[in-house]
């Protein structure tokens, strides 16, 4: 058994026993030091720092909008065809063959009450709420009041309501106009990659004007409507109104579909006309693209 060589013990088999110290020397030489690494001051690094978030930036901005363009062509190829498909209904439903609702049976005093209480509506909306809402949409140029000039609900549909609602609940007429919720109503309209955190601060911004929240609805998921509505009540005077939170595509499907609403709101048509209408609503909002997070939005309460 020969002697121990612990000389022998850091070299290779192969017997280069200077290799590791070349590799070392070589990986050394291969790492830069500190000031090779960074030459720039700190002013020139911010500014490159910048310029760097901002292409960034410049590049999603670019990407989000090219998806927004396909999405809305794909949207306009679509409607073209649901606005046959309304043609159609309406050749095979022409509208002048609907009756009219039949308002001679109505009480005088009470017609007289519900005009006056929709006075006082006109005056509330012009002198407190329009101006707050127009102060909220001054507040983020990203978005915008969509129909506004049809912010106050005509007055034969307030009737309308305000006639079942005494025979129903047996309320006064002035009770009866206050129970309506969009008598009142206004459309924030957004571009789908702002839309969620859009409502979110909308919503914060309405409780910050002293409107309380005193219902939300999340109708994303629905098959016959997509959008958020609100109701908001006005604390001074307890008079509600309505906020809806939509997306162009969505607000446009909502126009789209509020004759077959309207029709199927009166109860006027047989089953398979009713049929159709559904149909018809389905097909629309099942184009209507989703933005991200809309869905997340709980309802209140």
């Amino acid at each position: 058994m020969g002697p121990d060589l612990p000389e022998e013990a850091d070299v290779p088999p192969d017997g280069h026993a200077d290799r590791q110290d070349d590799q070392a020397g070589a990986s050394r030489a291969a790492r830069p030091s500190a000031a090779e690494l960074e030459t720039r001051d700190r002013q020139e690094y911010y500014a490159d720092l910048r310029k760097a978030v901002s292409t960034e930036e410049s590049v999603t901005v670019q990407r989000i909008t090219a998806e927004e363009q396909d999405a809305s062509d794909k949207w306009n190829e679509r409607v073209t065809e649901s606005r046959w498909m309304w043609s159609e209904y309406q050749r095979k439903w022409p509208p002048g063959e609907r009756p009219p609702v039949d308002r001679s049976d109505d009480d005088p005093e009470v017609t007289a009450r519900v005009e006056t209480a929709c006075d006082r509506i006109a005056d509330l909306e012009r002198d407190r709420i329009s101006p707050a809402m127009r102060a909220i949409e001054s507040q983020d140029p990203s978005r915008h009041l969509a129909g506004f000039d049809n912010r106050l609900k005509g007055r034969d549909r307030i009737k309308e309501k305000v006639h079942d609602t005494i025979q129903e609940r047996d309320r006064s007429p002035e009770d009866a106009v206050s129970l309506v919720p969009d008598t009142i109503r206004y459309t924030f309209e957004y571009r789908d990659s702002h839309y969620t955190q859009g409502v979110w601060a909308d919503v914060g911004r309405l409780k910050d004007q002293g409107f309380e929240l005193h219902k939300l609805r999340n109708s994303w998921s629905g098959d016959q409507y997509k959008g958020i509505n609100s109701q908001w009540i006005e604390a001074e005077t307890g008079q509600r109104f309505e906020v809806q939170f939509h997306t162009s595509i969505s607000f446009e499907a909502k126009q789209l579909t509020h004759d077959a609403y309207k029709r199927l709101r009166a109860h006027q048509a047989d089953i398979f006309e009713e049929l159709v209408l559904e149909a018809f609503q389905a097909k629309i909002v099942g184009e209507v693209p989703v933005p991200p997070g809309a869905v997340d939005v709980p309802d209140c309460p």
